[in-house]
Formats: C-alpha cells, sequence, structure tokens
C-alpha cells in the first residue's frame, strides 16, 4: 500500500527541489519538491476502534439523532410538569408510583395525570413526561411520593436529537479520529469509517561498526542509537514503525533487505552512509533512485531521498549517522513525509514566536535547529531558552520541548529578539 506519486517519480520530485547542484538547497524549495511528488495512502475502511489515531478520508454523516430516543438524563421520578409544578415544602404534590423504568425498559408506556414513574439514568421516558424530579426534591416514596420542591419543564430529560440532529455531519475529512469521536460515532450507529491507513515505516541502520544495545561504544565499535530513536519518532507520528535493525556496509546484503521490506513498508528510513566518505555504502548504492542533498540546514545538512524498487516504489529518506542530526534531519524530512501519507493537514508541527533569553550564534548561511525549553508567559506569549545544538544536539533534544528555528542570514540572535520555535509536544 504504497503512496501514489502526483506527478512522475520520487527521484523526479527530489530533483525539481533542486537537489544534486553544489549550491546548498534552501530547506523550504526542499521539501516543497519532496512533497509536491507524494500523494497519501489510498483509503481504507476500519472499524472505528481500529481508526482511532488515523485521519478521516471522507465525511462522516450521523444517520440518526443523537440521543436516539427521548430519555432520562438522571435517576428520579419521570412526571409531567403540570402536575409538580404548584409542589411546595410546605405543600407538598403527592403522586402515584406506577412503576418502574431501567436503562433497558424498551416497551412504551404512558404517564396519565397524578402519576410518575421510579427512572433510571438512561430510561425510555414515558409518553407525556416532560421532567425528571431528581430523588432529593422528594420522600423517596416507592408506592407514591410527595415532592417538596417544583422543577423546570424539560429538567433531567434528553430529547432525540438534543446532541445532533440526523443527517449531521459528525467529522470532516482530514479530522483524526480520536476516543471522543469514536464515542459520537458509536453512539450514532455507526461501525465502521473510511480513513487513511496509518504508514508502514521501516528502519535500517548501517554501519559495520554498529552494535546493539547493552553496551557502551568503544574505538571500532558504535552503539546503534538511530534505529531506536527513529523507530520511537515514526510512532510518535502515527506510523506503524519496524525496527529492522543493523545492516553492515555490505552493498548485497543492503539491496536484499530493501527488497525483503518492499513489501510491508510504506516509507523506508536508512540511517548513516550518506556521506561521501570511503564507507559511505548507502549513498553509493542508492544513487541511481535515490537524490542526496546538500541542504542549508544546520546540524542535519545532508538528506536523500527517492524510490527504492522502480520508478513508482517505495519513497525512502537516507538520513545521516550522527544521532542529533538524525532526529533533526527526521523533523523536517521524514515526519512531514509520514503525516503527508497518512492524509494529515497540516503536515508540519504548530510553531509560536518566542522571546529568547539568553543571545546565541549560529554557523551563517545555515538554517539551525536547536533544542529549546519554550514557557508560555502567564500573561501570554512564551519565552524561550536555547539548549545544547550542534555537536551536542542529541542530549540537547532529550531535554527539549522545542526546536529554535534561526535562519540563514541569522549569525547571531541577541537576549530579548523574538524567534521561532517548533513546538515538540510529542502528539501528532
Amino acid at each position: 500500500m504504497t503512496a501514489v506519486p502526483a506527478t512522475g517519480s520520487h527521484h523526479d520530485a527530489a530533483r525539481d527541489a533542486g537537489v544534486g547542484s553544489n549550491a546548498r538547497v534552501p530547506l523550504a524549495d526542499y521539501l516543497a519538491g519532496v512533497l509536491r511528488g507524494l500523494r497519501p495512502l489510498p483509503p481504507l475502511d476500519l472499524e472505528i476502534t481500529a481508526a482511532h489515531g488515523n485521519v478521516l478520508a471522507e465525511d462522516v454523516v450521523g444517520p440518526g439523532p443523537v440521543p436516539a430516543f427521548d430519555h432520562a438524563a438522571i435517576d428520579g421520578y419521570a412526571a409531567r410538569f403540570d402536575d409538580v409544578s404548584d409542589a411546595q415544602p410546605g405543600r407538598p404534590v403527592r403522586l402515584s408510583v406506577v412503576g418502574d423504568l431501567v436503562a433497558s425498559s424498551w416497551r412504551p408506556v404512558r404517564l396519565t395525570p397524578g402519576t410518575c414513574f421510579s427512572v433510571a439514568a438512561g430510561a425510555l421516558m414515558p409518553v407525556s413526561a416532560d421532567v425528571v424530579v431528581p430523588p432529593g426534591m422528594t420522600d423517596q416514596g416507592m408506592a407514591a411520593v410527595e415532592v417538596y420542591h417544583p422543577t423546570k419543564r424539560g429538567h433531567g430529560v434528553r430529547r432525540a436529537g438534543d446532541e445532533l440532529p440526523a443527517g449531521a455531519i459528525l467529522a470532516r475529512a482530514g479530522a483524526y479520529v480520536t476516543p471522543p469521536l469514536v464515542s459520537v460515532l458509536a453512539a450514532s450507529g455507526i461501525g465502521h469509517v473510511v480513513v487513511r491507513p496509518s504508514p508502514r515505516v521501516v528502519v535500517i541502520a548501517t554501519g559495520d561498526e554498529l552494535v546493539d544495545v547493552g553496551r557502551a561504544s568503544q574505538p571500532g565499535q558504535v552503539v546503534d542509537a538511530n534505529s531506536h530513536a527513529l523507530t520511537a519518532a515514526a510512532a510518535e507520528a502515527g506510523a506503524h514503525a519496524y525496527r529492522v535493525g543493523i545492516c553492515d556496509d555490505d552493498p548485497e546484503g543492503l539491496r536484499g533487505l530493501l527488497d525483503d521490506q518492499m513489501l510491508r513498508a510504506d516509507l523506508i528510513i536508512t540511517t548513516g552512509g550518506t556521506g561521501t566518505g570511503p564507507g559511505d555504502m548507502v549513498r553509493r548504492i542508492l544513487s541511481r533512485t535515490v537524490v542526496f542533498s546538500d541542504l542549508s540546514v544546520y546540524p542535519c545538512s545532508s538528506l536523500g531521498y527517492g524510490t527504492v524498487g522502480g520508478q513508482n516504489g517505495v519513497p525512502i529518506v537516507c538520513l545521516p549517522g550522527d544521532p542529533g542530526a538524525a532526529l533533526i534531519g527526521f523533523e523536517v524530512l521524514a515526519r512531514p513525509v509520514i503525516q503527508l501519507l497518512a492524509g494529515a493537514d497540516p503536515v508540519f508541527r504548530p510553531s509560536v514566536r518566542a522571546h529568547l533569553l539568553e543571545t546565541v550564534s549560529s554557523p551563517s548561511g545555515m538554517r539551525e535547529f536547536r533544542p529549546a525549553y519554550i514557557t508560555e508567559r502567564r500573561g501570554g506569549g512564551y519565552t524561550v531558552a536555547p539548549l545544547a545544538g550542534g555537536p551536542y544536539t542529541l542530549s540537547g533534544l532529550a531535554e527539549a520541548n522545542g526546536l529554535m528555528v534561526l535562519g540563514e542570514k541569522v549569525i547571531s540572535a541577541a537576549a530579548g529578539s523574538t524567534v521561532d520555535v517548533i513546538l515538540l509536544d510529542r502528539r501528532r
């Protein structure tokens, strides 16, 4: 169930962004070219519980009213308002209790003047009853009840269609299926909805030097932090994420692994091997269908994007091997791709403007994404404190709830100035 290219191939879309040239490509141009070549995954009919977290592919119209019938909203006595409107503490109204109704009662009953039914919340209202008197306003009698206080007409009653009339649009295409929406759908009698499926994302770490977690790095061996982190990041973005693990710098091994994963993946993410050094195998092996770009982005200046498995094959994102740079690369490229495949709109995280608490410097000509901690001020607005960036981006991200964005022309941002901050709220 791979994404459908808009026009041409994913490889062409990357080229359209200007990648492959000697000059560094502005991020906005690059993303526009990549995302323009993608379409959301084909829609799928799912049971409403299974659809939770997915994006609706079409409007959902309620087949009937909510509530479906008039019922008691509280426990009490279903009565006629005209019978209890004159009740006073010193002059109670006495009614005969002619029966009990519970939520499972289904047979219609009718009230006559001077009578009432003892009802439980959810019970079908008797015909001609237009009020439910709470027990605390009565002597709580069983065969007969005395009402000491008047109530307003309609008190304790929910009428059919009070919340949603028949034919109401319950949710628009593009909305996320949330737990409350699942409840509304179920209450409306809807068991299935048409959604965009969550993308299946496969994560592969490459490199002869990589070893699995549970040991410390040492010369010649580096613990694979990336595949674990990126799998978690993909899951946080709403994907069904699968960590394949470590692939050595073996061309045939990588080709075979990619061939194996194409049938289960809507997107493949690799990490490592995107540079031009002697050990950078990924760039050499995939360069026919993946375009590797030098971007004006710091600390992730090299990204690969294209397809595997033919022109209309599975899209692939190639991220660098440095853990901090890989996570930034995921945020700027892989996450928007996942969101677009899932049918989300917008595909980017929300951002705000915030007042900088301390002066920071930034590389000239690069758009820096720097970990930061953002705080909402009591009187309105936000403040942001920069955290460790550059070679220490990974530790900075572990503390961050935002990414401070410093443009290509920014060499220094003074304390008190206003900067853009992407909100990392750990939700889609």
